[in-house]
Parts: structure tokens; C-alpha cells; sequence
């Protein structure tokens, strides 16, 4: 399993999630606490939205492991953006580790990236891709899981008209947090409808976030009644900045932040858990939702 962390608010500095507290990302790649296994050293990615300059996010992967890489220590502290996914990456076994399955993955104006598993997905990789247009089959570069569930995603957008570029200048009528995490949901269920179908009833671990730049959604659901899904936290309220083990205020604060993560980053004790088997859905100019999601990964209610 992986680790993540995202971020959404007013601009802040990749260093304030990737190097600085106590129990960053970077610290969780070599010393994750939460899972059996503490490395998580097959590579990363970092996906961050510049929507001053461009409407479509900037992406940077490596194979290396995130705590020895150069060049992350120097980017994150001058780089700063209202929107990122961070994703350090244990590979599952027989996958290759190459660039093309590092996370997040993009396509127009969304991201997306994963901690967990399909189950049996080798048993129902073909039985997906036969279910994608032309334009989703093509976004698949690599072998992983994650990669395959992203292509059923962009299928979801396609499929019902929504925004390929919802960053961009032009309004989108009808388009917000919920309809993103619509859309995720629909790509869970049809994941999960084939991995019943085809998979012997191996279960699926979906930790999924996905983000246009403006809105994030992301679960934390399992299909397997005798397991917890992996770990998600989520912090919220105005921007704070890292301060060892804590976040304290920032000076030029701008209004509401969230960050959701695999690991909570500090030992603030305004982490809140994310429920099981749920969906968050983030607006920046909105306070965050949260929707139960069924055991075939569909919105309740």
C-alpha cells in the first residue's frame, strides 16, 4: 500500500506538506506508522495546479525514492499552488516501477491517485478496457491498478459531458465538488461490478482522490466486511503553517484550508478520521461533505 496527501486553500509552498512536519509525506516514504510495512521507496509523484498560468496541472514523477531525491528538497520550498496531490508509492508485487505507474495520474484538468488495490485485477484488467471509449483506453501508459481505475474514471467524465477542463476561463453550469465525486463513484461501482463478476471475490482496497484544481473528492472504502480501509485523515479550517508537531497560524492567512492525508502529518489533535466507507467531497469556498458509500462503492442517499 501507498501513502497520499493532498492539500486545497490559499497557495502555500509544496515544502509545507512534503518536508516540513514532523511526519511528512517524505518522512512517511521511509517511515510510514500506520501500515506493516514502514517504505514506501518505489518511486513518487506530485501534481500541483498553477491556475494563474495554466488551467491544466503541472506533474513531476520519479522512480526514486522520495527521501533521497535532490531535487523535490529544492522544488517544494519555491513552488507554491492552492491545489496539490502528493503520493509516495509501494509498488504491489510483480509491478514494474517505472515512470509511467508512478501517481498521480493526469488527464486534462484532473488528477487522481490511490492507496490500496483492485482485487484480482490481473483477472479483470481486460474485462475494464473493454468497457472504455477510445479516448480513456488511450490514457492507459503503464500496468497498474491505479492507472486502469483513472481510465474508467475519465470514461465517467466523458461519458456525461462533463468539463474535460474544468480549470480552465470558461464557466461550467452544474459542475462542483458533488458532481466530481459523482463521477469517482461511478468509477469505483463499475470497478468494483467487474471485480464480482470476474475477481473470485477478492476484495478491493480504494482509497482514491481525485481533484479538478477548483474541487477534491476522495474515499476511503473496502469491500471486505472483516478489514478496515486503509488509514485517511482529514484537517481543516484557516491556513495553518508547520510548526514541528503541530500547524500553527500563518500571518497572511486567506481563509479555509483542507488537507487530507494517509498519515496525519502532526500530532495536532484537530485530525479528524475520514469514515469508513465513505466519499469527501472538498470545496474551498464550502465546508466539507461527506457521503456513505455502499459496498459496491455507490453514493448513499
Amino acid at each position: 500500500m501507498c501513502r497520499f496527501t493532498l492539500y486545497l486553500g490559499p497557495p502555500v509552498r509544496l515544502s509545507t506538506l512534503l518536508t516540513e512536519p514532523e511526519h511528512s509525506l517524505i518522512h512517511q516514504s521511509y517511515h510510514s506508522q500506520e501500515r506493516s510495512e514502514p517504505l514506501n521507496g518505489d518511486g513518487f509523484g506530485i501534481g500541483w495546479y498553477a491556475p494563474r498560468l495554466w488551467s491544466e496541472p503541472a506533474l513531476f514523477h520519479q522512480i526514486t525514492p522520495a527521501w533521497n531525491n535532490r531535487n523535490l528538497q529544492s522544488m517544494a520550498k519555491v513552488i507554491a499552488s492552492p491545489c496539490v496531490m502528493a503520493h509516495v508509492r509501494a509498488a504491489s508485487p510483480g509491478s514494474d516501477v517505472n515512470l509511467a505507474n508512478c501517481h498521480p495520474f493526469g488527464y486534462g484538468g484532473y488528477l487522481l491517485m490511490h492507496n490500496g488495490h483492485v482485487g484480482a485485477f490481473r483477472r479483470v484488467r481486460r474485462k475494464l478496457l473493454e468497457t472504455l471509449t477510445d479516448e480513456a483506453f488511450d490514457v492507459v501508459k503503464g500496468s497498474t491498478d491505479t492507472e486502469h481505475l483513472f481510465a474508467v474514471f475519465v470514461d465517467e467524465i466523458i461519458r456525461n459531458g462533463c468539463p474535460v477542463d474544468p480549470g480552465g476561463t470558461e464557466a461550467h453550469d452544474g459542475w462542483g465538488a458533488l458532481e466530481l465525486g459523482q463521477r469517482l463513484s461511478g468509477a469505483l461501482a463499475r470497478v468494483l461490478d467487474a471485480v464480482r463478476e470476474h475477481g473470485d471475490g477478492k476484495p478491493s482496497f480504494l482509497n482514491v482522490a481525485v481533484s479538478d484544481g477548483r474541487h477534491v473528492a476522495v474515499s476511503r472504502f473496502t469491500d471486505d466486511p472483516g478489514e478496515e480501509p486503509e488509514s485517511l485523515y482529514l484537517l481543516r479550517g484557516e491556513m495553518y503553517e508547520p510548526a514541528g508537531r503541530r500547524f500553527q497560524r500563518r500571518a497572511d492567512d486567506e481563509g479555509e484550508a483542507m488537507v487530507v492525508s494517509s498519515e496525519r502529518l502532526t500530532d495536532d489533535d484537530r485530525w479528524e478520521v475520514v469514515p469508513p466507507n465513505s466519499l469527501l467531497v472538498l470545496d474551498r469556498w464550502a465546508a466539507p461533505r461527506t457521503f456513505g458509500l455502499d459496498v459496491g462503492g455507490r453514493l448513499v442517499g
